[in-house]
């Protein structure tokens, strides 16, 4: 386990560093990636661009959580850097979207080792009733980043060559490789473990399969689609037989089926499907059905960025005198009422409802999110901590990618419905969201036809919500309400 000796605040800092280089990401380069397209051609594979990196981020997470707990949390998160900054500096020379989609996948795998590595770090260094503070900074890191990546993207874009985007991560993984170096000290381990290389193969193909067919879900035709779930089924059975022989498993089942780790996994899977919808398309709605300004759509989804820190802050002072369990249940209940102010959103609606529910469903997810994640934590020992962190982060990931198939084809589904069967264009979608929706002659008639679809999503968005209430009701009570606090 890692030791006293740390210089905990500087660790702090270097974890605050290597996380921001993360959450920042997707923003800063979400907001680039138009001109980068336009630059490299075959716009076609644009979304891979952003599908490589959350692949194998997810995909490699668990391996890397595991071997954490083998050879030190130190080693991976150094690993993790040296990865993704050695991509960051490849994706400045990318000459192609191809190989900006290769550089990519290799930067998602330094962030598949970065953020459950970073995050147990925490653990290791903080008793429970500090660390929640600390997993309160990190949300902090989160929210702020997502308001200032499109602010520093588009400062970078029309000032400095596209390569920027990347390259900037350098200095910053520098720095925090620099402070784990010199100011994280762990006791050497001395475990003779064999690594499960078939098993992390195996989960790899099967969770990069799923997230292929996942991607392309809504040309459900299309026969890469059934080809990737196909290979998703095959691997996921050959992954499941080789976890049962093998001696020391990648995903050991006594440790995912934990009732405390499967029950907090599995609300925090429901909870990002949810916050999945509302981020991809709150801001549709209120540009094109409630024909507000881009601006004010920011806005409204700025209140998450609010309420979110907000519930990290109060779960992280409070959980430690009322409990985890009922820090989570709070947080289940806040995230369908947030959900149900968007369900009865219509088109003579203010955009106060909107930011209100963003707002109430930010809230819960700080609260659900920290109790989940420190419930996980101390439901193991130090030896299956990075395991443990990791399961809780593949979680949120795997729901934010399933959510967004899932929201995605659902409002595919409401349009094609609502149009009778004929296509909105993205030129038409487009100049709605561009303010211009009245120079369409058939402009009213697309945006009833969005508010109907957007308001079916939103309504399966409430169902998968209200599911994260039963499964944070099911989480055990602690044995004793101070083993946290001693922890």
């Amino acid at each position: 386990m890692t030791e006293n000796r740390s210089h905990r605040g500087l660790v702090v800092v270097a974890v605050m560093a290597s996380m921001a280089m993360i959450a920042i990401e997707a923003t800063i380069v979400s907001t680039a990636m138009p001109q980068i397209a336009a630059q490299l051609g075959q716009i076609n594979l644009y979304s891979w661009v952003f599908s490589a990196f959350l692949l194998s981020q997810t995909a490699m997470t668990v391996v890397f959580g595991k071997l954490s707990d083998i050879y030190g949390r130190k080693p991976m998160i150094l690993l993790g850097i040296a990865l993704f900054l050695a991509a960051s500096v490849l994706c400045g020379f990318a000459w192609s979207m191809p190989s900006m989609i290769v550089f990519r996948l290799l930067q998602g795998i330094g962030a598949g080792a970065i953020q459950p590595v970073a995050m147990t770090v925490i653990a290791d260094l903080f008793p429970g009733a500090q660390r929640g503070k600390v997993q309160g900074y990190l949300a902090s890191v989160w929210a702020l980043s997502a308001v200032v990546g499109p602010l520093l993207g588009s400062v970078i874009i029309h000032n400095l060559p596209w390569a920027w985007i990347f390259w900037i991560n350098v200095p910053v993984g520098i720095l925090a490789a620099l402070g784990f170096v010199f100011f994280l000290h762990e006791e050497k381990q001395s475990r003779s473990v064999s690594i499960d290389v078939l098993g992390a193969g195996l989960f790899a193909l099967s969770i990069s399969a799923l997230m292929i067919g996942l991607t392309e879900m809504e040309s459900a035709t299309s026969s890469y689609t059934l080809i990737a779930f196909s290979v998703f089924a095959v691997a996921l059975v050959a992954f499941l037989w080789q976890e049962r022989r093998a001696e020391a498993p990648m995903v050991a089942p006594d440790l995912w089926l934990k009732r405390p780790i499967a029950f907090s996994n599995i609300a925090v899977f429901f909870a990002s499907m949810s916050i999945m919808g509302l981020t991809t398309f709150l801001p549709m709605y209120v540009q094109t059905v409630l024909n507000r300004s881009p601006l004010v759509a920011g806005f409204a989804l700025t209140a998450l960025l609010l309420g979110w820190p907000t519930g990290a802050t109060i779960a992280s002072r409070t959980y430690h005198r009322v409990g985890l369990r009922p820090i989570m249940v709070a947080g289940s209940l806040l995230i369908p009422v947030g959900t149900l102010f968007l369900a009865f959103l219509s088109p003579s609606s203010s955009p106060v409802l909107a930011g209100l529910g963003s707002a109430v469903m930010g809230l819960g997810m700080g609260l659900l999110n920290i109790g989940a994640l420190v419930l996980t934590q101390e439901s193991v020992d130090w030896s299956q901590r990075g395991s443990a962190t990791a399961s809780n982060v593949f979680s949120r990931n795997l729901g934010s990618t399933l959510g967004a198939a899932v929201l995605g084809a659902v409002l595919t589904y409401g349009l094609a419905h609502a149009t009778n069967g004929q296509t909105i264009s993205p030129d038409q979608l487009r100049t709605l969201l561009n303010g211009t929706g009245a120079v369409l002659t058939d402009g009213e008639a697309i945006r009833l036809a969005l508010q109907q679809s957007l308001h079916t999503t939103f309504l399966v968005m409430l169902v998968i919500a209200v599911l994260i209430v039963p499964a944070c009701l099911l989480v055990p009570h602690p044995k004793r309400a101070e083993a946290v606090q001693g922890a």
